[in-house]
């Protein structure tokens, strides 16, 4: 019954991940609750290593009809690297507990600010070229790459914002970015987490297969119905991180 479970919870974290990211909230509840006596770094290992299938196979999906701006998104996704090793190395020496009371305050500053301005994220004006957007783009990768590395929740949507918010790009452009950075910083997770053997590889390729199913279904909807669908989830994922991190932090 496990596996049929979380086959289906992964299909839609992929679903739901290729749109705006944020597949996380529904597949690491799912297999803590599945496998409550399981290590942790197990859980997150063996979810990191089925969800980099759906972002990766989401990347290539927008890289057809999106035009990504490789030459700054690249140099990024090695910042965005570098950013979650180190961040993953740090999580063994800081405790996170400061981060885990800050993080749904932060999240309601980002709704509340996607909220207030209409028209953020509807067109895609870039406010940087050459060297400089290298430098903005490279500097989002390694600051939420370490996000990601160390805490975690919400890593889809702080880059989707970022890119809005920063790089002046669409909210279906900064979707279609994220999803490469993401790639680059669950990549190091999982190079860590294997290496510590903690990941259930024989569990992990059936998730991978129904999260590249999720992925590819949420990413055709973003591509035809655009932006504004984009923007709309986006303000529910970040709503639902509001509660689930804001009760984590404060009421658990």
């Amino acid at each position: 019954m496990e596996w049929i479970l979380m086959t289906l919870a992964s299909l839609l974290a992929g679903f739901v991940d290729a749109i705006v990211g944020g597949g996380g909230l529904v597949m690491v509840p799912a297999l803590f609750a599945a496998f409550p006596s399981a290590p942790p770094a197990t859980l997150l290992g063996t979810n990191k290593a089925a969800s980099v299938w759906g972002t990766a196979m989401a990347t290539w999906q927008y890289s057809r009809r999106v035009q990504i701006r490789w030459p700054a998104l690249l140099p990024a996704a090695l910042a965005g690297f570098a950013g979650a090793f180190a961040g993953a190395w740090a999580v063994t020496v800081l405790s996170g507990e400061f981060l885990r009371k800050l993080l749904p305050l932060v999240l309601l500053a980002v709704l509340l600010y996607t909220l207030a301005k209409k028209d953020l994220g509807r067109h895609h004006t870039p406010r940087f070229a050459g060297r400089a957007e290298v430098l903005a783009a490279s500097l989002i990768g390694v600051l939420i790459g370490f996000y990601d590395g160390f805490f975690g929740p919400g890593t889809g949507s702080f880059f989707v914002f970022l890119f809005v918010r920063l790089l002046g790009y669409d909210f279906l452009n900064a979707s279609a970015s994220a999803k490469l950075l993401n790639c680059a910083t669950n990549v190091a997770a999982i190079v860590l987490f294997a290496a510590k053997g903690h990941v259930w590889w024989h569990f992990a390729v059936t998730l991978a297969v129904a999260n590249v199913v999720g992925s590819l279904l949420g990413t055709h909807l973003a591509l035809k119905h655009g932006t504004g669908f984009v923007r709309a989830i986006f303000i529910g994922v970040v709503g639902t991180l509001i509660l689930k991190t804001g009760y984590d932090a404060f009421l658990r």
